[in-house]
């Protein structure tokens, strides 16, 4: 059985390596997450898709930004700086998971207000792993950022 988590809002995945975004799907799979996966291929792709979702009670709002940070066009670090500029995005959950272990990334993230930062892992099985920790933690354990006048979760 297939479950969705925090309502129906998707998963935005912020990433430009075909492989990259294979393993993560199959990996979503693979642990039965259902929410719907909208993938951006560089960086001017995510500030369209966060200049056109920007109200609290949008649907289409991520529950959760998978972010890389080397990305065509415009890096990942620069997307993070413009979607926490936006009230509500400033609230979206945002992973990095890169490929990037420099100190300066890393510092530079959280300065941006990064929710977690992870270095992506070489090897398949691990990769899967964290993605599998990623959803167990990000999408059914914490608390999101947006419910309802029900205090359910949207």
């Amino acid at each position: 059985m297939m479950t969705t988590h925090l309502g129906s809002r998707p998963i935005l995945l912020v990433e430009d390596n075909s492989m990259d975004i294979d393993l993560t799907l199959e990996a979503f799979k693979d642990n039965r997450i259902a929410n719907r996966v909208i993938i951006c291929r560089d960086g001017e792709e995510a500030f369209a898709y966060i200049s056109a979702h920007s109200r609290q009670d949008d649907l289409e709002l991520p529950a959760l930004v998978l972010l890389d940070l080397h990305l065509p066009k415009v890096n990942g670090l620069e997307v993070l700086r413009r979607a926490r500029k936006d009230p509500v995005w400033k609230k979206i959950l945002f992973v990095v998971l890169t490929s990037s272990k420099e100190s300066s990334d890393l510092a530079t993230a959280y300065e941006l207000g990064v929710n977690s930062y992870i270095v992506k892992p070489i090897d398949l099985l691990a990769f899967r792993e964290v993605v599998k920790q990623i959803n167990i933690y990000w999408l059914l354990i914490n608390e999101p950022p947006f419910h309802d006048q029900f205090g359910r979760n949207i």
